[in-house]
């Protein structure tokens, strides 16, 4: 009687502990929530189901560049404060293999983006950008910020002078500075691309193009021969291009 009692016992446990698929499967249940919570709160997602199984670490950068300000409720923004740290985990991360990040951004702040373009140009592993819709105003540094960049056919980049918003005294003193943050701006861009400063410089200030204010829009292919943009391409072209670099090895 004892013995039999002692089975049911043994196996009512059995049966109330979760098997090995069970656990397996709530174990990729958490992490594919885990990744889905990452790219609806910071659009960053990890690529690793490729042929050659390379982890590619995906880093978007949409709506406009958020800096030492919170944006409005309604605007769709890139947090540079949750940029920052997880370019420096990718660096950190010997499994991480390759970057790539997608751009359709309106601008923002020019701290917050040049620290991210700052970042992405220290990486030690490969990088590849694609400008989709647009990377206009800081969002120029931070497409050409990678080793390689790609733009769509139908792609956007505005190039003009700095801009701000709130009370601006009217002194030499503020125009001087104005001057210094357009410097940092067309050397970092001129440092990493294909352009001369000069040449940028002339495409900041244009009179031409924009009726109503200064400036030079550059579309798919005008920007690869402005020499912005290494090529014209587009997801395919631009993970094709990732996996070549990172065949080579990290630079």
């Amino acid at each position: 009687m004892g013995q039999n009692k002692n089975r049911k016992n043994r196996a009512d446990r059995a049966s109330e502990k979760p098997s090995k698929n069970q656990e397996a499967k709530r174990t990729e249940r958490e992490v594919e929530e885990k990744d889905d919570r990452r790219l609806d709160e910071y659009g960053q997602i990890t690529l690793e189901n490729n042929q050659n199984r390379r982890k590619i670490q995906l880093l978007t950068i949409i709506g406009e560049v958020e800096g030492h300000e919170n944006s409005s409720g309604s605007s769709k923004t890139t947090k540079y404060d949750h940029v920052l740290p997880r370019l420096a985990c990718i660096e950190d991360d010997a499994s991480v293999e390759g970057l790539l990040v997608l751009l359709n951004t309106s601008g923002g702040d020019v701290d917050a983006g040049l620290a991210i373009a700052e970042m992405i140009a220290s990486l030690s592993l490969p990088t590849v950008s694609l400008v989709l819709g647009g990377s206009h105003s800081i969002g120029v540094p931070l497409a050409v910020s990678t080793d390689y960049s790609f733009i769509v056919p139908s792609g956007t980049m505005m190039i003009h002078p700095v801009r701000m918003t709130g009370m601006v005294i009217g002194t030499a003193q503020t125009y001087e500075y104005f001057e210094m943050i357009q410097d940092r701006i067309l050397t970092f861009v001129s440092t990493h691309a294909n352009i001369a400063y000069d040449q940028l410089r002339d495409l900041m200030h244009n009179t031409k193009m924009l009726t109503r204010d200064l400036g030079t829009v550059l579309v798919g292919q005008e920007a690869v021969e402005a020499g912005l943009i290494d090529q014209v391409g587009g997801i395919r072209e631009a993970l094709k291009k990732l996996y070549e670099m990172i065949k080579k090895g990290r630079r």
